[in-house]
C-alpha cells in the first residue's frame, strides 16, 4: 500500500510557524487583517470560508467577511473592492469564486490591488511566478510544493505530469514545479493517450474534476499522485463500484481512492490531503502581506 501524506500535519506546521511572526506583527502594532468577499449562497463556497475565519481567528489574523446579495452587480462589487484596497488595516483581499455569472469577475479580480492579491491570481502576481519573483504564489499549488518538500519527496530532475490546466491550479502548478527543476506535462481534455502521459510521471498532480477518474491504468508503479479533485458522489451504485460492497465515504477525489492506493508510492488522500494545505498558505499569504507593508511603511 502506498504512503499517506497526510496534509492536515502540514497544515499544522505552516501554521506553528506563523503563529510566532503573526505575534511580532500585534506587538509592533500591526496585526495582519483579511476581508473576503462571499457573494450569494453557494454551500461550498461557504463552508470554505468558514474554515477561513476559523483559523484566521485560531492565528490571531483580523478577518472580516462582506456578503453582497446574488443579485449585486459588477459596479458594486468594485466599489466594495475599491474601499477595501483604500484601508490600511486590510492586508489582504479574498474574492470567493466562483460569481455569480452576470458579474464580470475578471474585472472584479484584477480591481484587487496586487499586493493584497492573497490569492495569487492578479496579473501582476501571476508575472512574477513566470519570472520566479517574490510575491503572493496560488494557494492550492503552493500547498502542494509544500507538502512534497516536508515529506523530503523528490522533485529537481523529476518528471512531474499536471492533469488539468486551469488558472487557480493547473498553470501555476506546472510553473511551480519547473521553478522547483522537475521536468513537467502538462496534460488536458485534448492530450492524446492521456493514460500513456501520466503513467511516465514520478509526481502525478491530478486536478481535472472528475470523480476517480485516475485509475491503476494512468499511474507509474511506485510514482506519487497528488490529489486535488473534491468531488461529492451521492449515487450509491457509482459509490459500491468504486469501494465494492462497503463504501466508506461519499467525497471522492480525481485519482480512483483504491487502485491509487495500490499503484502509487504515495498519495494525498480526499478528503485530509491538499484541502488543508490551501487555507494554510492563504493565511501564509496574509501574513506575508502584512510584513511587506510594515516595511513599506516603516
Amino acid at each position: 500500500m502506498a504512503r499517506i501524506l497526510d496534509g492536515k500535519w502540514v497544515r499544522d506546521e505552516i501554521l506553528k510557524e506563523l503563529k510566532p511572526r503573526v505575534a511580532d506583527l500585534t506587538r509592533r502594532g500591526r496585526r495582519p487583517g483579511l476581508a473576503v468577499v462571499l457573494v450569494g449562497h453557494d454551500p461550498a463556497s461557504e463552508i470554505y470560508v468558514r474554515n477561513k475565519e476559523k483559523a484566521s481567528a485560531e492565528m490571531g489574523i483580523l478577518s472580516e467577511k462582506y456578503t453582497p446579495a446574488e443579485s449585486v452587480s459588477t459596479e458594486e462589487l468594485l466599489v466594495l473592492i475599491d474601499s477595501l484596497n483604500a484601508r490600511d488595516d486590510v492586508d489582504g483581499i479574498l474574492v470567493q469564486t466562483p460569481l455569480p455569472r452576470h458579474v464580470d469577475s475578471r474585472r472584479v479580480l484584477v480591481a484587487v490591488k496586487p499586493d493584497k492579491d492573497v490569492d495569487g491570481f492578479h496579473p501582476v502576481n501571476v508575472g512574477k511566478l513566470v519570472a520566479n519573483m517574490p510575491g503572493p504564489r496560488a494557494c492550492t499549488p503552493a500547498g502542494i510544493i509544500q507538502l512534497l518538500k516536508r515529506y523530503e519527496i523528490p522533485i529537481t530532475g523529476q518528471h512531474a505530469v499536471v492533469m488539468g490546466r486551469s488558472d487557480i491550479v493547473g498553470k501555476p502548478m506546472a510553473l511551480l514545479l519547473l521553478h522547483e527543476s522537475a521536468t513537467v506535462t502538462v496534460c488536458h481534455s485534448r492530450t492524446r493517450d492521456l493514460p500513456g502521459e501520466c503513467r511516465r510521471a514520478d509526481i502525478l498532480v491530478c486536478a481535472i474534476g472528475r470523480p476517480a477518474f485516475v485509475t491503476r491504468d494512468f499511474i507509474k508503479p511506485g510514482a506519487t499522485v497528488i490529489d486535488v479533485g473534491i468531488n461529492r458522489i451521492t449515487d450509491a451504485d457509482q459509490l459500491k463500484k468504486i469501494f465494492g460492497d462497503t463504501p466508506s465515504r461519499s467525497i471522492i477525489g480525481d485519482a480512483h481512492p483504491v487502485e491509487a492506493a495500490e499503484a502509487a508510492g504515495a498519495y494525498t488522500p480526499v478528503p485530509g490531503g491538499v484541502g488543508p494545505l490551501t487555507i494554510a498558505m492563504l493565511m501564509s499569504n496574509t501574513v506575508q502581506a502584512a510584513e511587506d507593508h510594515l516595511r513599506c511603511s516603516a
